[in-house]
């Protein structure tokens, strides 16, 4: 990150002021609509406008608030949680490219989570428990999956402690192996015995994680990228199928859009029925693709 970048002011979040306070500056910050972003995001790559970046980053520093809200079950206080989640903040303005058709708030929801999940797993015990994919994967899974289990089994069994039965659901749906389960089970309820040394903390040092999630569906970013989501599998894609040639739109429907139970279209096949070659099938292919993910992008 870049120091200029670094050091860029927010609302307080010190000990003279509260979270309240701090979330309520937050949320009173202007948002921008996409050409202000386009606008602003082009003069912090051409130019290094400090000034851009800082409405970039303080016009969503409410999703910082939002997401940081579904991390506050770790223990950890809120205000560290949104600390650490602005220094993703600036991290994913830093790298955004305005030209690849994504919103800011999209490809800055990832570098947010990573931020707050390296500060938890750093500091909920002192002992790192989370340290390979696995492990990561049940830490911020498995206290969720436990809890539904207990509502749902009628059973004297504590809360504390996962059956045989129990422990190969979660390893099935975590995709894990059970003795991973057995081990985060154990590093849960056990207790520190050690400190290890801090891992780097160079600034390239963290990644988007897929398979790290907080439980988020209700968040207001959640629901209204569900809803855009909704929006292009349904308008949007018929959209983009309706600015295909008849020949490019049945490939692709055969292709990649086929109902269940219905085999999906060879090229060979497609190239018999067409009288073409399988090659010129596929570039037919590849050019409506690139068609429908163009209409796609400017649709949304």
């Amino acid at each position: 990150m870049s120091h200029a970048l670094s050091q860029l002011q927010f609302p307080s979040l010190s000990s003279s002021g509260s979270i309240e306070a701090y979330i309520s500056a937050a949320n009173r910050m202007p948002m921008l609509s996409e050409s202000e972003e386009l606008a602003l995001a082009r003069r912090f790559v051409a130019s290094g406008d400090i000034e851009a970046a800082r409405t970039l980053v303080t016009s969503h520093l409410r999703l910082v608030v939002a997401i940081a809200r579904g991390y506050l079950g770790y223990g950890l206080p809120h205000a560290d949680l949104i600390q650490e989640g602005n220094i993703g903040l600036m991290k994913a303005v830093k790298r955004f490219d305005p030209d690849r058709g994504v919103r800011l708030v999209s490809f800055a929801m990832h570098w947010i989570k990573a931020e707050i999940h390296e500060y938890i797993i750093k500091n909920w015990r002192l002992v790192k428990i989370a340290t390979t994919k696995a492990q990561r994967k049940l830490f911020f899974n498995l206290r969720s999956i436990k809890a539904s289990l207990a509502q749902n089994e009628d059973t004297a069994q504590s809360f504390g402690t996962l059956t045989d039965s129990n422990v190969h659901h979660v390893a099935q749906k975590l995709g894990v192996k059970p003795e991973d389960v057995i081990e985060m089970e154990a590093r849960f309820t056990g207790g520190d015995i050690a400190l290890e040394p801090g891992s780097d903390e160079e600034d390239d040092h963290l990644a988007p994680i897929a398979y790290l999630t907080a439980d988020s569906s209700t968040e207001p970013v959640a629901v209204m990228e569900r809803k855009a989501l909704d929006h292009l599998q349904d308008e949007g894609l018929q959209n983009a199928l309706g600015a295909l040639d008849d020949r490019s739109r049945d490939i692709i429907q055969r292709r990649w859009l086929a109902k269940d139970g219905i085999a999906v279209a060879t090229l060979h096949e497609l190239a018999d029925e067409y009288g073409i070659s399988a090659e010129r099938i596929r570039q037919i292919e590849v050019k409506a693709l690139q068609r429908m993910k163009s209409v796609l992008i400017t649709a949304a």
